[in-house]
């Protein structure tokens, strides 16, 4: 568990990227397959794409299955806490829309 005495500063660590924000905006259909991830997120690379998701397991904001097939085949999905940033994310592309608005106009 990360520490931090401030709730903000706790928050941006475990999501401090826009990697990070765009891995949990995909789940938030759905679980997803590590190529589909990359397939949405592109540019995004094999290497930034496997430690943003091993911190966000980490953070207990993401969980993944493992079926034991060949080739094996790996799901990841949203956690319970994962899924409260929902919100969080709703407004954010909310103000990303007001801003647009202001600024095209």
């Amino acid at each position: 568990m990360v520490e931090n005495s401030c709730p903000v500063k706790l928050t941006l660590s475990l999501i401090s990227s826009k990697w990070k924000v765009l891995i949990i905006h995909e789940l938030l259909s759905g679980k997803k397959r590590y190529g589909q991830l990359e397939r949405t997120l592109s540019p995004i690379t094999k290497k930034v794409l496997s430690e943003n998701l091993r911190e966000l397991e980490t953070g207990s904001l993401i969980g993944r299955t493992v079926y034991p097939t060949k080739p094996v085949k790996v799901e990841y999905y949203l956690t319970d806490l994962g899924f409260s940033l929902e919100p969080i994310l709703n407004a954010m592309s909310d103000w990303g829309e007001a801003y647009k608005r202001i600024n095209e106009g």
